[in-house]
């Protein structure tokens, strides 16, 4: 069984040898749970790996949305290089439920933009739970939604292997059964194509690689891995295993009982909305339950083929579904990174999605077995778990009552680093006030982060403070994932200087180039401004040797005064830890990470846009902040790309054209 080898230059110190011990000690007496109190710097994520190492078991790490998650991502690919670390997130780039508004009488159907890359990391990470015991997986609370049965998944892999008796046409006919496509002209990740008695194929979880199997009459001649775009072969294979192409797989057996069952369940369900007179909703039951049947029986799928899981999966009524979580041995370890936000995600999920349900059932667009297409509920989700590592700078009641009692404090920096001093300022001048910071810290390279109450706030403070000459930019919920990830690499790469948000800014965001945070109307009591949530904000400064607070208030609210004797609690406890090892305090220098290499990026949508950050900034020549110039680069760039239309090539055009509309961003910011 292959090992867990950490690899890095560091060895555990500060609180962590201590937190290693206790947690490792905890799991392997069969403790259910506990909790890791580790405030932000102190090296939370490398005390998850050391851990993780020491037991050598399977890890889930859960973290609360995706930017963090591609963040632990990166930095746990970077510990294990030889082990198997997977990413497992949405992979909506834009997503839509279905849905039917009664009041108004308006059916939305499902409409969404599935990203490609992110689809490959999730066949990525349930190939690896089902071939490798070293697996680690970083996941979004995506992974508690419904995902195909592991069972059909395991069962209808396609094996294999020199000098084996298969005809080519048994082949393509089973490729096709595991929802492979064939394509002779477009070779892409989840297609076959046929050249003579060669057959090529590239696995729905890899991009880098293909598979390309030859036939002797109906044997198989041999097997080898090459390059899907020079065709290079790059090893030589006895055996392998063709996982399928989708999650949601099913034999023909299988999927003729299912198609029984949905029959039957469609005359159940027409002769109680018949005998309600509701003749509307059975006439609209009925022709979208056929047609869908009909594709099923030609195809093996359909689309929404989800919403028939119970059936597939051979389930009854109320059980849930598999997940993610069902492809994981028994001995694996959950860790839920910044928990006091993810266990209340994943206890909020399953009532959303029954509610909107509900009403699709209730109108005959869906069968009610569409309602066992959901996510766990929180009860589930914890039956699923036999050992958890809660792990947050403020931990919240759930998981605490979970530990009963049972936590481990994680607070000593062991880069000396202090948590930043905190300041309040009076609210009146505070805009001209925090534009004359924003300027110290640019003058020193430095970053800094703004928190606001609304996006209205976010978007008109980052107009003025480009028009003051303070290059900025703002994260809101409508920016996608990888654009995000594109977002904060740009500032810690130099690219501007302030990043304005309003919930986004809190959790995880490890940027060691920023030495202040301010916290706009930081006395407004609520969710933005609680105890745990201004803790967390104080957190982003905690990387810099010179980092700093300023909340601007009118007046003192109890979680302004309870955050700030924390943070001071903190702080004279790593003061003293720091004089008794004769430690000075320096700021953390990290490397800027291409978070696209790592995460596959370069093909998709998202991926191209995000990657352009970058590159405008390559053709903006050094000429950020000067419209006119900036002006002259983009007529430059029209030049090129009208080129090479005429020339057609045309992806290079599309990607001048992706530039350029950054830059116009960048001009029309400047005014």
């Amino acid at each position: 069984m292959p090992n867990f080898k950490l690899v890095s230059e560091f060895t555990p110190k500060g609180d962590q040898p201590e937190a290693i011990r206790q947690l490792v000690s905890g799991l392997q007496q069969g403790m259910r749970d506990q909790v890791l109190l580790g405030a932000t710097g102190t090296g939370k994520t490398f005390t998850m790996a050391n851990v993780v190492a020491e037991l050598n078991r399977p890890a889930l790490v859960l973290a609360p949305n995706k930017t963090l998650a591609a963040q632990l991502y990166t930095e746990f690919r970077g510990l294990f290089p030889d082990n198997a670390v997977e990413y497992f997130v949405s992979y909506y780039d834009y997503y839509q439920p279905e849905a039917y508004l009664p009041h108004s009488d308006v059916y939305i159907e499902k409409d969404s933009s599935i990203n490609d890359d992110i689809d490959k990391l999730r066949h990525a990470a349930t190939h690896a739970l089902l071939t490798r015991s070293d697996v680690l997986i970083v996941a979004s609370v995506s992974c508690i939604y419904g995902l195909g049965s592991p069972e059909f998944y395991a069962k209808m892999v396609i094996p294999v292997e020199e000098g084996q008796t298969m005809s080519m046409e048994s082949l393509l006919g089973r490729l096709v059964e595991v929802h492979y496509e064939r394509n002779d002209y477009d070779f892409h990740r989840g297609t076959f194509r046929v050249r003579g008695d060669v057959v090529e194929i590239i696995p729905a979880y890899s991009r880098e690689k293909a598979l390309r199997i030859e036939f002797f009459g109906d044997e198989i001649d041999s097997i080898t891995e090459t390059d899907p775009l020079t065709g290079e072969v790059r090893d030589r294979l006895r055996k392998t295993v063709i996982y399928p192409g989708s999650h949601f797989v099913s034999d023909r057996d299988n999927l003729d009982r299912a198609i029984n069952d949905i029959r039957d369940e469609l005359q159940v369900r027409l002769a109680e909305l018949k005998q309600a007179n509701k003749l509307v909703e059975a006439q609209r039951l009925e022709q979208k339950s056929m047609y869908d049947l009909e594709i099923i029986e030609e195809l093996g799928y359909c689309s929404g083929i989800e919403n028939y899981s119970r059936h597939l999966d051979g389930r009854v009524e109320g059980e849930p579904p598999a997940t993610l979580l069902d492809y994981f041995p028994d001995d694996f370890i959950l860790f839920v990174d910044e928990s006091h936000i993810a266990l209340p995600q994943v206890g909020g999920m399953y009532n959303g999605d029954r509610s909107r349900k509900t009403t699709l059932v209730d109108f005959g667009f869906r069968l009610p077995s569409a309602l066992d297409n959901r996510p766990l509920n929180y009860e589930e989700f914890q039956e699923r778990v036999k050992q958890a590592v809660y792990v947050s700078a403020t931990p919240g009641p759930l998981e605490m009552d979970l530990a009963q009692g049972v936590v481990v404090e994680q607070i000593i920096r062991p880069t000396g680093l202090l948590d930043p001093k905190v300041e309040v300022r009076k609210t009146h001048g505070q805009i001209d006030d925090l534009l004359a910071e924003c300027k110290k810290r640019q003058a020193r390279d430095e970053r800094v982060l703004v928190t606001t109450l609304t996006k209205r706030m976010a978007e008109d403070l980052n107009d003025y403070l480009n028009s003051m000459g303070v290059p900025s930019r703002y994260l809101h919920s409508d920016i996608d994932t990888l654009e995000r990830m594109a977002i904060i690499q740009a500032l810690r790469a130099g690219e501007f200087f302030v990043l304005v948000g309003i919930n986004l800014l809190r959790e995880g965001l490890d940027i060691p180039e920023v030495s202040m945070v301010a916290i706009l109307d930081a006395d407004k009591e609520g969710f933005l401004r609680s105890n745990r949530s201004l803790i967390q904000t104080f957190g982003r400064a905690a990387r810099n040797a010179d980092g700093r607070v300023v909340l601007y208030a009118d007046k003192v609210t109890a979680s302004m005064a309870s955050a700030m004797e924390e943070t001071a609690r903190r702080r004279e406890k790593q003061l003293g830890y720091n004089t008794e090892h004769d430690i000075t305090p320096t700021t953390i220098r990290k490397k800027v990470d291409n978070l696209f290499g790592d995460l596959g990026g370069g093909d998709s949508k998202s991926a191209k846009a995000g990657g352009s950050v970058a590159m405008a900034a390559e053709d903006g020549g050094g000429y950020g902040s000067d419209p006119k110039k900036l002006r002259t680069v983009v007529n430059r760039l029209e030049k090129e790309m009208r080129n090479a239309a005429k020339e057609l090539e045309f992806e290079r055009a599309a990607e001048l054209r992706d530039r350029i509309a950054l830059l116009r961003e960048r001009i029309l910011e400047l005014g």
